[in-house]
């Protein structure tokens, strides 16, 4: 398994996987979040027409929502663990940063896509002091990981309600 690294011990860090699928794109879709190792507490839920850009995303919001003030509470990192470079890169590379300061448009100029999810998630995002944001690692997909393959199942299963 794929442990979430930190610049915190691992004790201090709460890792919450998330994934989101769907059946078409656009088409019906499920979104999942688990905290690691176990996967309790977990969450998921779906919508009939959507994107599975747009699940990545609400998986992310919804685990912060409901993780983040817990992850305070216990005083620990909250890492989002995902298989979404979409995610995960938009954090590490601080996109969201120039999207904010350009409008919500994107370095061609166009609207961002999903800004509606973006906003929602960023707000989330920098409601957490800056020392005790969320941070977002990567995890490949498909690759055995049991965490990612819990919450791909259960977003596959969401999408097929």
């Amino acid at each position: 398994m794929n442990t979430p690294t930190s610049a915190h011990s691992i004790d201090r860090v709460l890792a919450v996987y998330t994934d989101g699928a769907c059946s078409g794109n656009p088409g019906p879709g499920g979104w999942a979040w688990a905290v690691a190792p176990a996967g309790d507490p977990r969450g998921s839920g779906g919508e009939r027409r959507t994107t599975n850009q747009r699940m990545e995303l609400v998986a992310a919001i919804e685990a912060i929502r409901t993780m983040g003030p817990v992850a305070r509470a216990e005083t620990k990192r909250l890492v989002i663990v995902s298989d979404s470079t979409y995610v995960v890169n938009c954090f590490k590379d601080r996109w969201w940063v120039r999207w904010k300061a350009n409008g919500w448009r994107n370095a061609k100029k166009e609207p961002v896509a999903n800004a509606d999810l973006w906003r929602d998630l960023i707000a989330l995002y920098e409601a957490h002091p800056e020392a005790e944001r969320p941070d977002f690692q990567w995890v490949k997909g498909h690759s055995g990981d049991p965490m990612n393959d819990l919450v791909d199942q259960l977003a596959v299963a969401e999408s097929q309600k």
